[in-house]
């Protein structure tokens, strides 16, 4: 796995006691549990169903055009939202080329859904849902608004294309795209 030497760098500054090892095998332990509990076949089926409705942010589109179309009043932040969950999908794709950590594989675990590419670090499910909850919480309820992000983004453990940490990176790139761009 290659990361990024400064964010690394950072890291082992800010907290030189936790060594990447154990990190790791947080990660690959936290993806095993998620991948092991709750995988009644309704629940797959509706956690699968989620997930393909998180696919590039559409989700968050979807909802963003209708409130364009519903609300407006608040327009601009329908529209904003779109162009933040787009510019999210972008640079998730760009740090996912730069950093190029491969999905997870787990033998006796293999994945419930299949993914577009076998980069996974940051999750672009928890990019554009992170920044389209953000900035959606402007003009609609925000509990709900997370709720959906957070169920978006464990989506992607739970069925085995990511580690927990990537859902992390993605929703904290996601807010901080939604907080930079206008």
């Amino acid at each position: 796995m290659r990361v990024w030497p400064g964010a690394l760098a950072a890291f082992e500054r800010r907290w030189p006691r936790v060594s990447r090892g154990a990190l790791a095998a947080l990660d690959r332990r936290l993806l095993r549990i998620l991948r092991t509990r709750a995988h009644a076949p309704p629940v797959e089926a509706a956690v699968t169903l989620l997930a393909r409705a998180g696919e590039n942010g559409l989700l968050w589109h979807g909802l963003a055009a209708t409130g364009a179309v519903l609300d407006g009043e608040r327009r601009s932040v329908y529209l904003r939202a779109m162009r933040v969950v787009l510019i999210a999908l972008l640079l998730n794709s760009a740090a996912k080329q730069l950093v190029r950590r491969m999905r997870p594989a787990l033998e006796e675990l293999p994945a419930l859904t299949p993914v577009i590419s076998g980069r996974s670090y940051p999750s672009a499910h928890s990019s554009t849902s992170f920044a389209g909850a953000r900035v959606l919480s402007e003009a609609m309820p925000a509990v709900p608004l997370y709720a959906l992000a957070l169920a978006v983004a464990v989506s992607r453990p739970y069925l085995g294309v990511h580690y927990p940490s990537d859902v992390v990176a993605g929703a904290l790139l996601g807010d901080a795209v939604a907080e930079l761009v206008p």
